[in-house]
């Protein structure tokens, strides 16, 4: 007898135990801030793509590279902060 594979794939895919658990979806919710900034540096940089870039874009690249590392600076103190014994998170 020929197995059909695909079709198994096909209706398991979308199974319950598929979807992000609760702790997966409250990570991601503590990374949004960086997450967030990591897309406006991109956007930043793609907007200086398609010309000469000039003071302004510069400047907009070099802010949103900062709030990159500020949101990532913030992220890793929360991390720390939670996981120190006996501090209040």
């Amino acid at each position: 007898m020929n197995h059909i594979v695909t079709v198994q794939d096909a209706v398991t895919a979308f199974a319950d135990f598929m979807e992000p658990t609760d702790a997966e979806l409250d990570a991601i919710e503590r990374e949004m801030p960086v997450i967030l900034a990591g897309v406006d540096l991109v956007d930043a940089q793609i907007t200086a793509l398609d010309r000469m870039p000039n003071e302004v874009d510069a400047r907009r690249i070099r802010r949103a590279r900062n709030r990159v590392l500020a949101a990532r600076r913030d992220l890793a103190n929360r991390s720390t902060d939670a996981t120190r014994p006996g501090g209040a998170a």
